[in-house]
């Protein structure tokens, strides 16, 4: 190698090290860089998530409150409906007395004497008017002559041996049962048949 050569040489050297040198500082800036971007991804990863978790706490939340408002406005409306319903539960009792001394006076009303047949008119549309207008406010008659026993709208009074009905029939009703709006107000006071072997059971 001649001199000029190695002279050349040494010249390039120092220059490739200046060039090493400044594109190390290039590759850590850009590290730099990236990582600092980097970390603001994770840092807005993180708040998304920490905001998506709040949105969906507060969204259950609404849906809770959603949900026990119509809870108490049903609750509320069925409470009304119940008031209305039965609000007349007391009057109406107070009113079956008058319906049974109409009826007694029309079983012991003597309809062959015609002098009291007005009269007796006169009390069977009384009744009939009566009947119908506490009908109209959700009253029904229990009236179970000739139907099977129903201990939870009849009341046996007495039993009677009867060869000629299936046993547990109504075979008379000493006095009609009332119901409001489907709540029993007064069971049916009644005979029940019975087979001459057996006795009635009041439980079917």
């Amino acid at each position: 190698m001649s001199n000029e050569e190695q002279a050349q040489k040494d010249e390039a050297q120092p220059l490739n090290e200046e060039a090493t040198e400044t594109h190390a500082e290039e590759v850590e800036e850009v590290v730099e860089e990236l990582s600092a971007e980097q970390t603001r991804i994770l840092e807005l990863e993180a708040a998304l998530a920490a905001s998506e978790a709040t949105l969906a706490a507060q969204k259950d939340s609404v849906m809770r409150a959603i949900a026990d408002a119509d809870n108490v406005r049903k609750r509320a409306e069925g409470e009304v409906d119940k008031a209305r319903k039965f609000a007349l539960e007391k009057f109406a009792s107070e009113l079956l007395p008058v319906a049974d001394n109409l009826e007694r006076a029309l079983q012991v009303a003597d309809k062959e004497n015609e002098a009291i047949k007005p009269v007796i008119e006169g009390v069977e549309i009384t009744l009939k008017s009566f009947v119908s207008s506490i009908e109209k406010f959700g009253m029904k008659v229990i009236d179970p002559q000739g139907e099977s026993f129903n201990p939870e709208q009849h009341q046996a009074m007495s039993m009677q041996e009867n060869a000629e009905l299936p046993a547990n029939t109504v075979m008379a009703v000493m006095q009609k049962g009332y119901e409001l709006n489907g709540r029993l107000l007064r069971p049916a006071m009644v005979m029940v048949s019975r087979a001459p072997e057996g006795g009635v059971d009041t439980q079917a």
